[in-house]
């Protein structure tokens, strides 16, 4: 009960801090101490998952002193059932595995490090659980069996591993990061500048000089291109002098957190170390990207809002056609709440307030009401950006250093285009803003309007059109599914409908071979037979395309005699297939040889011929 108690705990302030069970990181300490009570709960004899229906004292317990507990008990208590649903299954399939490897083990014996290893590595199975399972058996582990184990897999891993020459490049930014300090970013306030290049990389190495055709990393001392980091991608643009200078910057990175490299290449003349040149940022990219990056802050503030505040940030992409954000909530959102979501993001940008940006110490800033990102590593001083309003207080306060819009009609417009899962308890919305998302609009509504056009209706009265179009052809599919039957079984090898039923073995059985009925009617029409053959059996063969189906019916007063399931497998086996089932009282299989219906009906009748009457 203890260690219930203390793993609840542990379990309930981790998520309400935003952590999430995972196979690595602090996301796997959750699951792993999650898991461990979880156990101790089966052991308790707990048939059902039990840990979330806990979640309630421990809020009333101790949500007084921490109220993030009561924010985040619906997440806490779908995340803890959810993973106990997953777990038990963990369990029985690892308890079972280890009852099998031990079979014949007496007190005091050890099992094989090797064997709890693949437990582990395999089936997911802890190491700890393994221990504490045979503990109760007075069996022991072999640990340095384990973790030798353990680091041949490690080393194996190591080894298969080249290299991209992204490790060599590493050792390049601690160099130049030692040597240089970081890069000064003047990108919040200006989008073009001076500097003065510090380093060439090219391939992996420095080099002192670049020429026509060479594509290399450029740092400089200063730049208002912004390097890629919280979701934002860098900047694109033009480094230039008055020699000639031309170097395109196709995408800009921030290795180690603290230096803008420019991944460039030189269009025409040369660079150097110690030149001065001039930074030109593409304006228009950077104006959608900060569109977009405010567009998260407002749709994190609205999701909060109308989800709940468990809701927290779990990715993001901000590109200058595109947003995508992940976020925490264990369940998909409703076409309401999209709305709901939508119409409130909008209302802030119609509202069009500024944004305003200070600079705090992270622990000022959060008393001050701002967000911060679980897990995420912040420094002596960080941004603080307020946007929108609502009810007399900001909408959204963040601590982020992307760059974003001077004021939030800037953004122009805000859509959702998709709302998906990521992972369990993890959601994504993908939206698009400004000319992106009219240009989604206009073509969404010239679809809307070709489709009018092909139903000969108006653009408003698509949905009902379409509706009617569907009723009407189930109608069609149903009298044409009817005519072929009646049709089918109009024909076929000598007409048994018109022959009437024939004696086999003592029963009543009413057989044919139809060409051209769909296996899906195939049932029906053997109830039919049924009904006519009174008390027996009834049995069809249809040829579509060269492939047979069988389908054979028992009426309810012979099922303690007759199986349909073994007289379609005899059928099944005269066609060149395999199996067949269904129930005593219906059966229906298929094979690839339709020459061989004919066969298959006999192959029936032998079947039955030889059940006692």
């Amino acid at each position: 009960h203890r260690v219930i108690a203390d793993h609840l705990r542990s379990s309930g302030f981790l998520v309400a801090d935003g952590v999430l069970p995972a196979n690595e990181g602090r996301g796997y300490v959750l699951r792993r101490i999650m898991r461990r009570a979880m156990r101790h709960a089966h052991l308790l004899g707990a048939k059902e998952p039990l840990m979330h229906r806990l979640v309630p004292a421990l809020v009333a317990e101790m949500g007084g002193a921490y109220p993030e507990l009561v924010r985040a008990q619906p997440l806490i208590e779908a995340t803890l059932q959810q993973e106990e649903t997953r777990f038990r299954q963990t369990l029985a399939n690892g308890l079972r595995l280890l009852d099998e490897a031990t079979a014949g083990f007496k007190p005091g014996d050890t099992l094989p490090g090797e064997t709890a290893f693949k437990l582990y590595d395999t089936f997911g199975f802890p190491y700890d659980l393994t221990e504490d399972a045979l503990r109760a058996q007075s069996l022991l582990v072999d640990r340095a069996g384990f973790d030798s184990a353990m680091a041949e897999q490690k080393a194996a891993a190591r080894a298969a591993w080249k290299g991209s020459g992204d490790k060599a490049s590493e050792e390049v930014w601690f160099d130049i990061a030692e040597e240089l300090g970081g890069t000064e970013f003047t990108g919040y306030t200006a989008n073009v500048g001076e500097g003065q290049v510090v380093a060439i990389v090219r391939d992996g190495a420095r080099v002192d000089k670049a020429e026509a055709g060479d594509k290399v990393v450029i740092l400089t001392n200063q730049t208002p291109f912004y390097g890629e980091s919280g979701g934002q991608m860098g900047d694109a643009g033009i480094i230039s002098n008055d020699k000639g200078l031309k170097v395109i910057v196709e995408d800009t990175s921030k290795p180690l957190g603290r230096l803008h490299a420019h991944q460039s290449t030189v269009e025409s003349g040369s660079i150097a170390v110690g030149d001065t040149v001039h930074l030109a940022i593409d304006d228009d990219r950077r104006t959608q990207l900060r569109a977009n990056h405010s567009a998260t802050h407002l749709l994190h503030a609205a999701l909060r809002e109308r989800l709940g505040g468990h809701v927290t940030q779990k990715g993001s992409l901000v590109a200058p056609d595109r947003l995508r954000f992940d976020f925490s909530h264990p369940n998909a959102l409703t076409a309401a709440e999209i709305a709901m979501v939508e119409a409130d993001v909008n209302a802030q940008i119609r509202g069009n307030d500024s944004v305003s940006t200070r600079l705090m110490t992270p622990d000022d800033a959060v008393a001050a009401g701002a967000l911060a990102l679980f897990g995420e590593k912040y420094g002596d001083e960080v941004r603080v950006l307020s946007m929108g309003a609502e009810a007399g207080k900001t909408y959204s306060v963040e601590l982020c250093g992307g760059t974003h819009v001077r004021a939030l009609g800037d953004i122009a417009i805000f859509k959702i285009v998709s709302e998906s899962a990521v992972s369990s308890g993890v959601r994504r919305i993908e939206a698009l803003t400004g000319e992106a998302a009219r240009a989604w609009l206009v073509a969404r509504d010239e679809r809307l309007k070709e489709a009018a056009a092909a139903l000969k209706t108006a653009p408003d009265d698509v949905p009902a059109r379409v509706v009617a179009l569907m009723e009407e052809r189930k109608r069609l599919e149903r009298e044409l599914a009817d005519a072929k039957k009646a049709l089918a079984m109009g024909g076929g090898a000598g007409n048994a409908e018109a022959a009437g039923p024939e004696q086999v073995g003592g029963y009543a059985f009413l057989g044919q071979v139809v060409e051209g009925l769909d296996p899906k009617g195939l049932r029906g029409a053997v109830d039919d037979m049924k009904a006519r053959v009174g008390s027996g059996i009834a049995a069809l063969v249809a040829v579509n395309e060269g492939r047979a189906s069988v389908a054979v019916g028992v009426t309810d007063d012979l099922l303690g005699a007759v199986s349909a399931v073994d007289l379609v497998r005899a059928g099944v086996a005269a066609l060149g297939g395999q199996g067949g089932g269904g129930r005593p009282d219906m059966a229906q299989g298929g094979g690839p040889d339709g020459d061989k219906a004919a066969e298959a009906l006999s192959a029936i009748r032998e079947a039955l011929q030889s059940v006692p009457a």
